[in-house]
């Protein structure tokens, strides 16, 4: 068995078989505070973390988002978004936004489980889905909500000195988050701490 198999056969015994439960508003603490109180309840949200299977290894799949979109625009992330009341849960909806950004059929995955949710300080509640995918054909981005796709090695994203620390002031407040500089892509935010948190799940010595 392959090293990355290995970490794909851990971690299926370590992910959530369900989705998370929806916690208690007033139990939830985002990444980040924002200056005024949150009025109106989470926005539930789903990501694909993507293990895609190549010939030379196991990557993980990553896109830049459209520099026209009005929000985070230019910014890496993992294909996601909401989840919409027709969603079956937040594996369909990470599935459906994967396919409606870059064209990765729904069949080509398979879920190996969830990962705990995080809050952000914009008020979304993410739901992160892991799944392998063995792609029949190339990623294509859909240009209205990516403008590229690329695919860092599993075992770099395994790999702590992949990680660095960037800063922001949002509200004259500095805040920090994990960063990821791979092939003149910089992965931060939202995104790199979800890398962090599954890279510290495969690799922790613990079954949790």
């Amino acid at each position: 068995m392959s090293a990355d198999d290995t970490i794909i056969e851990r971690l299926s015994k370590r992910l959530l078989s369900m989705p998370p439960a929806i916690p208690e508003q007033n139990t939830l603490v985002p990444d980040w505070k924002p200056e005024q109180a949150f009025s109106r309840p989470p926005v539930p949200a789903a990501v694909l973390i993507a293990l895609i299977r190549r010939p030379e290894g196991v990557t993980v799949l990553y896109t830049e988002r459209s520099p026209d979109l009005r929000s985070h625009s230019g910014q890496v992330a993992f294909p996601g978004g909401k989840v919409d009341p027709a969603d079956l849960d937040a594996a369909a909806a990470a599935l459906r936004e994967a396919y409606e950004e870059v064209s990765l059929e729904p069949q080509d995955a398979r879920v190996l489980g969830f990962m705990p949710t995080y809050f952000t300080g914009t008020n979304y509640l993410i739901t992160p889905v892991v799944a392998t995918v063995t792609p029949r054909g190339p990623f294509v981005p859909n240009p209205g909500e990516v403008h590229s796709v690329f695919e860092v090695p599993l075992q770099r994203i395994l790999d702590a000195g992949t990680y660095g620390e960037f800063r922001i002031k949002r509200n004259g407040e500095e805040h920090r988050t994990w960063q990821i500089d791979h092939d003149g892509h910089r992965i931060w935010g939202i995104t790199a701490n979800l890398t962090r948190r599954f890279r510290d799940l495969a690799i922790s010595e613990e079954v949790t």
